[in-house]
């Protein structure tokens, strides 16, 4: 979005300075009038565009939520905005890559705007360069071993209390062994191997792993329907695009995000 708005502006601009080129055909007073209304508007439009790229490039974006994986704590159609300074800035216009100038790191328990991996994609959507942007929980940072039992989060060992976690199917998956030792079950995490497992395999008994350096553990707060960090494995640090600040629509569920 902030590069079409930058190359929107960047065309309106040049539409401006053409009319500045031929402003002396305009010589009767109508025309000068009509002229210099049609400008003042070209120079304003510009000038929106351009700013309004800059802004939501580095600082301030808007965002959608787009699926249910986020009840109830974000529901489906609510607008928010995304701080995009928290963690960092890009090299502008660059949708991946490393972020500098941050102002924090990534803790657990932030909810994070993230471009999905290409592992979380489909092969259709690969082939055609789809780019989708996901809302997540990060469960754990570099270096956490990260266990899901019966449904219930253990973080280095530790069961998490998520207070903000909805489990909206009774019914729970049992425990199946995917691998025969923990290294290939880390190595097949990894590289995204689990989005082609049945999720009765994945969902409600998953790890023990450890999130790699530079990556993130992502799960959706409406734990038993959301398409996360279990199945298409760790989010790398280059995805990240910033942290979830305000809902701002529906005005009934005004609130800063935590």
């Amino acid at each position: 979005m902030e590069l079409k708005l930058f190359i929107a502006g960047g065309i309106v601009f040049a539409i401006a300075m053409t009319m500045q080129i031929f402003k002396k055909c305009f010589k009767t007073q109508t025309s000068k009038k009509l002229f210099q209304n049609v400008y003042s508007w070209a120079d304003t439009i510009w000038t929106s565009l351009i700013i309004a790229s800059f802004i939501m490039f580095f600082f301030i974006q808007a965002f959608k939520i787009p699926s249910g994986s986020m009840r109830n704590t974000l529901l489906e159609g609510d607008h928010l905005f995304v701080n995009k300074c928290f963690y960092g800035f890009r090299i502008p216009f660059k949708y991946v890559g490393k972020r500098y100038g941050a102002l924090k790191k990534i803790e657990r328990g932030d909810i994070v705007v993230f471009q999905c991996p290409p592992e979380a994609l489909t092969t259709t959507e690969r082939e055609h360069g789809v780019k989708k942007d996901f809302i997540k929980r990060c469960v754990g940072v570099a270096g956490d071993k990260v266990e899901i039992r019966n449904k219930k989060l253990y973080l280095n060992d530790v069961l998490i209390k998520e207070g903000y976690v909805a489990y909206n199917d009774d019914s729970i998956f049992e425990s199946f062994k995917l691998f025969e030792n923990e290294g290939d079950y880390q190595k097949a995490w990894e590289k995204g191997n689990f989005t082609s497992i049945s999720p009765v395999f994945i969902r409600d008994n998953f790890g023990p792993v450890i999130v790699p350096e530079g990556c993130y553990m992502m799960m959706g707060d409406n734990r038993d329907f959301s398409f996360d960090s279990r199945f298409w494995g760790p989010l790398p640090d280059e995805y990240v695009k910033g942290k979830a600040l305000f809902l701002y629509w529906p005005v009934t569920r005004w609130k800063f995000i935590s």
